[in-house]
């Protein structure tokens, strides 16, 4: 394909780019004129020739058939609009360019502008109906306001889209990248790592950075405040303190973030401040190479947010880890209180199920992890009705139907985490109402077919909810349990469940000692 330079009497592909003045900092809106009218080419030029949008200009592609529209589509997959003549070399080239585009190369980006001097053709409404296009013009409608009119309308929806586009993958970049964030044991990797990926997440316009983006990661926590970590003009500051960063401006605007403790923010610029529960103050600071955007301070807030989990899970690993397990344990009781039972089921039936499954010969690991799990075990009843939660009498068979809803209540709000701890969560609090002999809700799983943590949270929340008292029910003695167990055992209970329970039965009765209810 040759280089055209300047109009010939003979239509060819024109690959260069027009002189025009481009905007130093954004690239120019690609537009695609196709059309086997040299005259085509040169009137929309002259039209458009100072036509501009969001504060770029327009760089002018042209072809003359359609297999010439289709190569440089596919060498310019980020062309903006495509203005497109239906009859070229074929009467129906313009129509095939467009199938190409959206079915083979699967760009649903680029906004198609179908032109036609002859209509009769392809008459409109057939057209729109069968193709993906975005307008459809008879040439003759197509005056100089209309034309520019047309054009505004198409970028603006081109440029709505990308920005859709690009939120997506920041998104996925940040999902993506938060498990390995939150894994950093050292702050300088981590700062380094935090700046590297805000930065990746700025330079997502147009599939690849055209400038670098300078970052630097500020932080308190002894005399004065240093550069932990940097990329662009601050990649070579990191250790050094504030002050002797040569910037007035930046050393300013890191201090009144620090000051204030507020998200500051511009044009080009953004400093985040946050703090960690130890008292050390960080500031995140970003110079962007191109204008911030709203949705982009939003996907920054966003990452900084995981950012600031992250030192917290440096600084203090074990307390969170504690806080973690802590909610878990308090949103187990939030159910027990809408039952107006302020006791300790949850901890019970936690202590119970790490002690069995550790009989069982389960790792301590997920012993531990079952232990942590378990109080999400009746979650799925904060979608059940007070009017059944709390019904001091026996259910009706239209009740009791509802009532079984609260296992897939809570398997559906917790079957989509990918932590360990909300996954054994989620499998509890959808099995442990199975029976080993089938007859269990939801699913009518039978023996080794229920998990082994469903068949142990089964047995021991049995066991706590007959020995304390219930709106519906009073206390059992520990007799009439150890009778109900041996009773049920091989029908609602793993039969090596019960015998391992009852050969420990005195630790179990310890545990019960240890958390008893209020009301006892």
């Amino acid at each position: 394909m040759r280089e055209r330079l300047e109009q010939s009497s003979e239509p060819t592909m024109q690959h260069n780019i027009d002189p025009v003045e481009h905007d130093e900092k954004r690239s120019p809106w690609k537009v695609i004129i196709a059309d086997d009218e040299p005259e085509i080419h040169s009137v929309t030029r002259l039209v458009l020739d100072d036509f501009q949008f969001d504060n770029r200009r327009l760089v002018f592609l042209s072809a003359f058939s359609g297999n010439e529209t289709c190569a440089l589509i596919r060498e310019n997959p980020d062309t903006a609009l495509l203005l497109l003549d239906v009859v070229m070399e074929s009467e129906h080239a313009g129509l095939d360019v467009v199938k190409y585009i959206r079915e083979t190369l699967k760009n649903g980006f680029v906004r198609i502008i179908l032109r036609t001097g002859q209509p009769g053709q392809a008459p409109e409404r057939k057209v729109i109906s069968t193709y993906d296009i975005n307008d459809y013009k008879d040439k003759t409608e197509l005056t100089t306001d209309r034309l520019y009119t047309t054009i505004m309308a198409s970028l603006r929806a081109y440029r709505d889209l990308q920005r859709i586009e690009r939120n997506r993958k920041s998104l996925e970049s940040i999902v993506a990248t938060s498990p390995k964030i939150l894994g950093f044991q050292s702050q300088g990797q981590l700062a380094q790592e935090v700046l590297n990926q805000l930065t990746g997440l700025l330079s997502l316009e147009n599939g690849s950075p055209q400038k670098k983006t300078s970052s630097a990661f500020i932080i308190w926590d002894r005399e004065e405040p240093f550069c932990l970590a940097g990329t662009g003009r601050f990649a070579e500051k990191i250790r050094q303190s504030l002050t002797g960063l040569e910037c007035q401006a930046f050393r300013t605007r890191v201090m009144m973030a620090m000051d204030s403790g507020e998200q500051l923010f511009d044009d080009r610029s953004y400093a985040g401040f946050f703090r960690t529960l130890n008292g050390v103050r960080h500031v995140v600071y970003i110079e962007s190479h191109r204008k911030l955007e709203d949705q982009d301070y939003e996907l920054i807030r966003l990452f900084i947010s995981t950012t600031a989990a992250a030192f917290e899970n440096i600084h203090l690993n074990k307390e969170l880890e504690a806080t973690h397990r802590e909610i878990i344990d308090t949103l187990g009781e939030m159910i027990e209180c809408r039952f107006r039972e302020m006791g300790n089921h949850v901890k019970r039936v936690a202590a119970f199920a790490q002690l069995l499954a550790l009989k069982t010969g389960m790792n301590e690991k997920d012993a531990e992890i079952l232990r942590f799990a378990s109080p999400m075990h009746d979650i799925g009843k904060i979608g059940i009705p007070d009017i059944i939660l709390k019904k001091p009498g026996r259910l009706t068979p239209d009740e009791f139907e509802v009532m079984k809803q609260h296992t897939m209540i809570g398997y559906n709000i917790l079957k989509g985490s990918d932590r360990q701890i909300l996954k054994y969560g989620a499998t509890i609090a959808l099995q442990h109402h199975e029976r080993w002999d089938g007859l269990g809700y939801p699913n009518g799983l039978k023996g080794e077919q229920i998990h082994i943590i469903g068949r142990i949270i089964r047995l021991v929340d049995v066991f706590d909810a007959l020995g304390n008292e219930r709106v519906y029910k009073k206390a059992w003695e520990l007799d009439e349990i150890v009778s109900y167990l041996i009773e049920e055992r091989g029908t609602q209970f793993d039969p090596k469940l019960v015998d391992i329970f009852l050969e420990n039965i005195g630790e179990f009765v310890e545990i019960k000692k240890q958390y008893p209810d209020e009301t006892q």
